[in-house]
C-alpha cells in the first residue's frame, strides 16, 4: 500500500514538472511586468529613474477625471473602444456558424482549401494587411482607379483618409483577418460530437438543417459561451496594432481605442505614469469584468470557467 502511495506521489511530481516551464513563463510575463504599475504613484522621468522625491500618490489617477481636456478625450476614447468592442462581442457568433457550415463541405479537398485560405490571413501582420488596404482603398489604389474609369465618380473617394464608418471599417477588415483561426476552436469541438447522435437523428429522417440546429449547434455552445466570456473579460482590450497602422491625422479622433491611446500617452506625450494609471484601471476593470460574465454564466447556465 505505501509502495503505491509512494509511485502515485512520483508521479505526481512528474506531472507538476511538466508544467512548471509554463507556469514560470506566465510568471515572468504575465505577472512581473505588473512590477511597473508602480510608476503610475511616481512623477517618473526616464533619466532620473525613481525616487521617493517624485512620489506623487494617487495624482495621476485623479487628474484622469479633475481635467477637462483629459476627461474629454478619454470619453471619446471610452466611445470608441466601446463601439469597435461591442460590434465585435455582437458578430463573436460568426466563427460558430462558419465552423459549422464548413463542417458541412463534403469534399474534404475543398473544406481544407477553404479552412487554409481563411486561416492564413490571420499569420499576416497588421502592417501588411495596411499595405494591402493601401493598395486597394487609396487615392491612387485599384477601387478609385476602377471607380473613375467606369464613371461612378470624377474624384477618389478617401476611403482611408476619412472617419466615416470607421468602425464598421476596422470590424470588416478584423473578421477577414481572424474569422478562419477563431473558427478553429469550434471544428475541434465539432470533432468531438458522438456520430452516433447524427446516425439516430439520420434515421428519425431529419433533414442537415435539423441536424445542425438540434445537433451540432447544442454541442458546441459551451465553448462558445466560454470564448464569449472571455471577449466580455477583454472588452476594453481591442490591442493595438491595427488601428495603430490606420491611424491618420483625419480618422485619429473615430479610430483611437483605449490601448492605442495608452501608446499615444506613453511614446507621443512622454506621460509615462499617466498611461501606466490607465493601463491599471483598465486591467482592474478587465478582472472585474471577468468576474461578472463567470457569475452571470453560472447563474444562468449552472457552469462557470473558474
Amino acid at each position: 500500500m505505501h509502495f503505491f502511495k509512494s509511485k502515485k506521489k512520483l508521479r505526481s511530481y512528474k506531472e507538476f514538472l511538466y508544467i512548471l516551464p509554463f507556469l514560470i513563463l506566465v510568471a515572468v510575463f504575465s505577472y512581473y511586468p505588473l512590477y511597473g504599475w508602480v510608476y503610475s504613484f511616481f512623477d517618473y522621468r526616464p533619466p532620473a529613474g525613481l525616487s521617493m522625491d517624485n512620489f506623487v500618490g494617487f495624482k495621476w489617477f485623479l487628474s484622469l477625471v479633475e481635467n477637462p481636456v483629459k476627461t474629454n478625450q478619454i470619453l471619446q476614447v471610452l466611445k470608441n473602444t466601446f463601439a469597435m468592442s461591442g460590434i465585435t462581442l455582437l458578430t463573436s457568433w460568426l466563427p460558430m456558424i462558419f465552423a459549422v457550415f464548413l463542417n458541412e463541405i463534403k469534399c474534404m479537398r475543398f473544406r481544407k482549401i477553404v479552412q487554409t485560405v481563411t486561416t492564413i490571413p490571420n499569420f499576416i501582420s497588421w502592417v501588411l494587411v495596411y499595405s494591402v488596404a493601401f493598395n486597394l482603398m487609396s487615392n491612387t489604389g485599384v477601387v478609385n482607379q476602377v471607380l473613375m474609369s467606369i464613371g461612378v465618380t470624377d474624384a477618389p473617394i478617401l476611403f482611408l483618409q476619412s472617419s466615416k464608418n470607421v468602425w464598421l471599417t476596422m470590424w470588416l477588415w478584423l473578421t477577414w483577418k481572424n474569422l478562419g483561426w477563431a473558427a478553429i476552436m469550434y471544428i475541434a469541438a465539432i470533432t468531438g460530437i458522438d456520430e452516433e447522435l447524427y446516425e439516430a437523428a439520420r434515421v428519425d429522417g431529419a433533414s442537415r438543417m435539423k441536424m445542425i440546429w438540434h445537433i451540432t449547434i447544442p454541442c458546441i455552445l459551451p465553448t462558445y459561451f466560454v470564448l464569449l466570456m472571455l471577449n466580455i473579460a477583454n472588452f476594453l482590450s481591442n490591442g493595438m496594432e491595427q488601428y495603430y497602422v490606420f491611424q491618420n491625422a483625419f480618422n485619429k479622433e473615430s479610430i483611437q481605442v483605449l490601448d492605442l491611446y495608452v501608446y499615444n500617452l506613453a511614446m507621443g506625450s512622454g506621460s509615462y505614469s499617466v498611461s501606466t494609471a490607465l493601463s491599471m484601471l483598465k486591467s482592474l476593470i478587465s478582472v472585474v469584468l471577468l468576474c461578472f460574465a463567470n457569475g452571470t454564466s453560472k447563474l444562468v447556465r449552472g457552469e462557470s470557467i473558474f
